[in-house]
């Protein structure tokens, strides 16, 4: 079928997950199926008057093997193909998927087209799966725009289960359940029923007058370390003296604490002293870090550790390797990590 020169136009990024299974009638083994046939197994898409184009990954990545490189990868091809297609539907895995949305957000310098990460808790080949809804509202909302022609939704976003979510605010919280993602921190940006209804007032704007920058180099030197009661020195110590480690993203307590031992202050004030960030972001997944609240949390700003607000771990550790990548100083990364980049932290001002 032809279409008209000015009908929308999305391309679907396929790198692997669920989403893209389909069940072997013999074996009943799940099997990735050529997005080449994507029509044939949801043919709903020739309802849509848009021109739909795919690239797949080959071979398809599990997500629990995405890491940087592929980020990197994923750039590339919308950055190449930007200026041909409207909007960009990237179909992912779902346990990696917060983190792919953070990485793409910074990445993705200036956006001002969609790119929206999808997927599924059951393959797109089974009766019962959740792809087909997910995979055809994303295309929608890919190709969505206002009377003026600009996108509604110029953004890196994440939509499941009816949500469309900023991708750096948003979190995995279930395996079972076909509500997978939330943002806890920040509202959905629009909801899917019988109407798609945006709230615009929450979806950031593109500035005009520059063009979207892509970024590749990161520096995945980072260190997840969870605080928990009883933690010992030596475990601290081995991780803050991880060679080549250039930054930690701290999990505390509630709104930012932890716990009021001396050595370790000690032990986070020397990493900071050799030149490693320290970012604090609470263990809740709702709710922010305000260190000045509480004597345990005023320790640790006193120690050089940096507010992460109300960062999700996801967002923290992706923007953290981002900035590193770039070779930034110490204090301008953590002046970085206390500035809004890309939508994804509440400063206290704003709380």
């Amino acid at each position: 079928m032809l279409m008209p020169d000015n009908c929308p136009s999305v391309l679907l990024i396929y790198t692997g997950g669920t989403i893209g299974m389909i069940e072997n009638p013999d074996t009943g083994a799940l099997e990735t199926f050529n997005f080449d046939q994507l029509l044939k197994h949801v043919p709903e898409l020739k309802r849509f008057n848009y021109r739909i184009s795919s690239y797949q990954f080959n071979p398809p990545i599990d997500s629990s093997d995405m890491e940087p490189s592929y980020w990197a990868k994923i750039v590339k091809i919308i950055h190449y193909n930007y200026d041909y297609f409207d909007g960009f539907v990237i179909l992912h895995g779902t346990d990696t998927m917060a983190y792919t949305a953070s990485a793409l957000s910074f990445m993705l310098e200036n956006l001002s087209k969609p790119v929206i990460l999808t997927g599924a808790q059951l393959p797109i080949g089974t009766l019962r799966t959740d792809g087909k809804e997910n995979l055809i509202t994303s295309i929608e909302i890919a190709a969505a725009k206002h009377p003026d022609g600009t996108p509604i939704v110029p953004e890196v976003c994440i939509f499941f289960e009816n949500e469309l979510m900023r991708g750096n605010r948003t979190t995995k919280i279930n395996a079972e359940n076909f509500n997978a993602f939330r943002s806890f921190n920040y509202p959905a940006l629009a909801k899917a029923g019988i109407h798609i209804r945006y709230n615009e007032h929450l979806i950031r704007q593109p500035d005009p007058t520059r063009p979207m920058k892509p970024h590749y180099l990161l520096d995945s030197n980072v260190v997840v370390l969870t605080l928990f009661p009883g933690i010992q020195e030596s475990i601290v110590h081995s991780v803050l003296h991880v060679p080549g480690l250039k930054a930690v993203v701290l999990k505390t307590f509630g709104s930012g604490n932890a716990p009021q031992k001396p050595w370790l202050i000690q032990q986070l004030k020397e990493a900071t002293g050799r030149g490693i960030v320290i970012i604090n972001i609470t263990q809740c997944q709702s709710g922010a870090v305000e260190m000045k609240r509480y004597e345990t949390g005023l320790q640790l700003l006193q120690a050089g550790v940096v507010s992460g607000y109300d960062s999700t771990p996801e967002c923290a550790v992706t923007k953290l390797m981002f900035l590193l990548g770039h070779g930034l100083s110490q204090d301008e990364i953590r002046h970085r990590m206390n500035s809004c980049l890309a939508g994804e932290i509440t400063k206290e001002d704003e709380l």
